[in-house]
């Protein structure tokens, strides 16, 4: 009986039709780069500090010293959250005594900014942290609107795919992105912090969606020989050049709200698409909606200037097929045997720790010296060479060398960093645009390595968990960035740390280059070493006399 591919192989595979959904599909994921990042210029913190009121009469020297200073970086600046008393330097302005000769400063008491913050508007004219002050003992709720964005995500990747199979991938593909971009629009009008970041994580939950349905359909729909550039050149570049297009808006946009009115344009400008993206006629097959699917087949036959056969799918084949039902499997099985259950702790940790490095580096941006705007321009454009070459290392290396190489690449130099001196900042920036290159590579790369260590009855199951360990790593990462508040090297040092580490767990993995793909958990690759732990296990319970040759046969290679 032949397959999909084979009753469609007439088409061609790079004709008019397959360019036309190629790039569609591709420039439908543009919105996503941006409304994922956008969070680096909606909650933007400037420089700040304490308020004096224009009310307090204070001469021009003690308003000047009214803010303690601290060391940081190597300079004296004026601390973020105190101030001297008011009521306390009042007294001394008034009796006409001079802060620092009359009055020794180190021993004045302080107090905290009890009439709010005055803000630097040089890079950011309004975001949500000058509007609702997320700052000093607030500051802790800015991560935490970017970490319950990703957590929307995650509910988002958890539903999408049974919505997808349910209702359609071109029926769920447009209503997440009408969802994506409907709540981002409502963001706009948010009142309070609260209500922005339940919006928020409806928006990620619409953006995930969006982004799974695209690529689900456009595997479908393509051709095997583009399916694997469709998936990591065509998805992956097009995201990235929505990430570059995110700080050339915010730049000539510098408040939040015209901001996130600015990026819903694009996203409203894709629901045009709807006319130009057929639905997967794989998907129609399977619902039986035959004439459907044969339409859509005539249609591409008709673009690409090629005639049809007169009858397309044989109703014999198709019974056949849909009367064939592949035994069932549970997520328990991905822990059934301790070849498999290794393999999957072992690639819940790789996905966390690339994860928690990728949107580390990406949220880090305003934390970076220079201009906040060429700095995410430029870890967005670095993405770009960073997916072209992850895409030759699998056409030409070993899976698990490339990816550790990759995250030695990325995990060295974050750790190089603190040894750079201060004043040569632009070489630290350097740094970070090579460690996220690094990074990126490998989180690009995984996810074939992951579909190539998996059987093909758990294959589904095997990449869902991996990737749900992706949003867990992506849901901590804003943490990590805020630990720079204290350290400005410390998120540098655990992100490196646990790259390094990991790419020496890399190593650990079984090699699926050139291997073909395993259909059985028994064909599975034994994880480095775990071969010889069978083979010296078998041999002690032959000897034991307490094992059947049947149970070990199970075991086996």
């Amino acid at each position: 009986m032949r397959d999909y591919d084979e009753v469609t192989a007439f088409l061609g595979d790079w004709g008019p039709f397959q360019r036309l959904i190629f790039f569609l599909l591709s420039a439908s994921i543009i919105p996503n780069g941006f409304n994922g990042m956008s969070i680096v210029f909606l909650a933007g913190t400037p420089e700040h500090r304490c308020l004096i009121p224009d009310t307090v009469n204070l001469t021009s020297a003690w308003r000047n010293h009214s803010i303690p200073l601290e060391t940081k970086d190597g300079r004296q600046v004026p601390q973020s959250c105190r101030r001297y008393r008011l009521d306390t330097i009042a007294n001394f302005s008034a009796l006409g005594l001079e802060p620092g000769v009359d009055v020794d400063l180190t021993e004045l008491e302080k107090e905290s900014c009890l009439d709010g913050w005055e803000y630097d508007r040089d890079v950011f004219l309004a975001t949500i942290v000058t509007e609702w002050d997320l700052v000093c003992k607030d500051d802790w709720k800015a991560p935490l609107t970017t970490s319950l964005f990703f957590v929307g995500v995650l509910m988002g990747s958890f539903i999408s795919g049974q919505l997808s199979d349910r209702f359609g991938r071109k029926n769920v593909l447009f209503l997440t992105m009408g969802m994506q971009t409907g709540f981002s629009f409502l963001q706009v009008f948010s009142v309070n912090f609260e209500m922005f970041t339940v919006l928020f994580v409806l928006v990620g939950m619409g953006q995930i969606s969006n982004y799974v349905a695209a690529f689900v359909l456009g595997t479908e729909i393509l051709s095997k020989s583009i399916r694997i550039i469709f998936a990591t050149l065509g998805v992956c570049i097009f995201y990235a050049l929505g990430f570059m297009v995110l700080p050339l808006f915010a730049y000539f946009i510098r408040d939040w709200r015209m901001l996130l009115l600015a990026l819903t344009v694009p996203g409203v400008l894709c629901g045009a698409l709807w006319w130009f993206i057929p639905e997967s006629p794989r998907w129609l097959i399977s619902q039986g909606r035959i004439k459907e699917a044969e339409v859509i087949i005539r249609k591409a036959a008709k673009t690409n200037g090629i005639l049809a056969p007169s009858t397309i799918f044989d109703q014999s084949e198709l019974q056949n097929l849909n009367s064939e039902k592949p035994p069932s499997h549970h997520i328990y099985d991905l822990i059934r045997t301790r070849n498999i259950r290794t393999i999957t702790i072992m690639s819940i940790i790789l996905w966390l720790t690339i994860s928690v490095g990728y949107f580390g580096l990406s949220l880090d941006t305003p934390n970076l010296h220079g201009n906040v705007y060429m700095n995410c321009f430029l870890l967005a454009a670095v993405e770009v060479p960073a997916y072209v070459v992850a895409w030759i290392l699998l056409q030409h290396l070993p899976r698990r060398y490339s990816i550790a190489a990759a995250l030695f690449l990325g995990g060295s130099v974050l750790l190089f960093i603190q040894l750079v001196p201060s004043e040569l900042f632009y070489l630290s920036t350097a740094l970070v645009m090579v460690g996220k290159f690094g990074i990126t590579s490998a989180y690009s790369m995984v996810y074939v390595y992951t579909a190539e260590l998996y059987p093909t009855v758990v294959r589904n199951m095997g990449v869902g968990v991996s990737s749900t360990a992706s949003r867990l790593g992506s849901i901590l990462s804003p943490y990590f960035v805020y630990l720079g508040a204290y350290d400005r090297f410390l998120p540098y040092i655990l992100m490196g740390s646990l790259t390094i580490l990991t790419a020496i767990l890399t190593l650990f993995f079984p090699e699926s280059f050139g291997v073909p793909l395993p259909d059985t958990i028994d064909q599975m690759l034994r994880v480095k070493g775990i071969k010889q732990w069978y083979t010296q296990s078998q041999t002690r319970t032959l000897k034991d006399g307490e094992e059947s040759p049947k149970v070990l046969k199970s075991t086996a290679l």
